[in-house]
């Protein structure tokens, strides 16, 4: 789970650090231009590292399955190997799978205006703004961001009916507990995540409402990277035990 968590962290970092300084520049300097080759490589890089963590957090799903499932063969099942090849994986599929969005919007017409009502370069703003014909893009969109939202939410959902089947069989109370506590936090950024990029891009682009999308958006690209380490904090002992310390001292 830790090896994963590294990953999770990596990758949150990975994109937020593609919107975040782009958007502090044009908010202290007033500077709302970006070039074209950098807007395309925004939107690439954005919807990568988007890819990468469903793929990553189905990954980690699977991880607590075999955890709670079959604890006597998580060693042979999860080794570093299996791990490594699942993360390897889900970072090849993310980095090739926008490609193809990236080249067919890079050759659309944007004669109609430049301006994009976003606060960074996404795929339906840069959509609204083109002259060309767009379905194509949309085609590919829908296929394969339902594609593989469809196989990493179905690999997560088998892996949380087995694994609240398994927790059910559990005869104590505490038993129950202690077991659903070591995926709850997983649970928890799934469903944020899920919720969220469904909200943005699982919809046509002829329902796209600037201000609700910006927030969407908003939260997509700061929040949920602020809460993943929270949420997964305050389930550690460790750290949990180190808070109670500092505040302590500082009572």
């Amino acid at each position: 789970m830790y090896f994963f968590l590294m990953n999770l962290s990596v990758i949150d970092i990975a994109y937020t650090s593609t919107i975040l300084p782009k958007l502090l520049n044009m908010l202290i300097n007033k500077n709302n231009t970006i070039l074209f080759g950098g807007c395309i490589f925004q939107m690439y890089f954005f919807l990568a590292m988007a890819c990468a963590e469903v793929l990553l957090l189905a990954a980690m799903a699977y991880d607590r399955y075999v955890a709670i499932c079959h604890p006597l063969h998580y060693v042979i099942l999860m080794n570093l190997r299996q791990s490594a090849g699942l993360a390897i994986t889900a970072w090849t599929v993310g980095l090739v799978d926008p490609s193809g969005h990236a080249v067919l919007i890079s050759k659309l017409s944007f004669c109609d205006s430049n301006l994009i009502d976003h606060f960074f370069c996404d795929v339906i703003p840069l959509l609204k703004i083109s002259c060309s014909d767009n379905s194509e893009v949309e085609l590919i969109n829908y296929l394969e961001g339902g594609l593989i939202l469809s196989a990493a939410f179905m690999l997560t959902l088998v892996s949380y009916i087995f694994i609240i089947s398994t927790i059910m069989k559990i005869k104590s109370a505490e038993g129950r507990r202690k077991a659903f506590s070591t995926c709850s936090s997983h649970l928890t950024c799934v469903v944020i995540f899920y919720g969220t990029i469904i909200c943005l891009y699982m919809r046509p682009t002829t329902s796209y409402t600037p201000k609700y999308d910006k927030f969407i958006a908003l939260l997509y690209a700061v929040l949920v990277p602020v809460l993943n380490p929270v949420i997964y904090s305050l389930k550690n002992q460790e750290i949990k035990s180190a808070v109670i310390k500092l505040k302590n001292k500082l009572v």
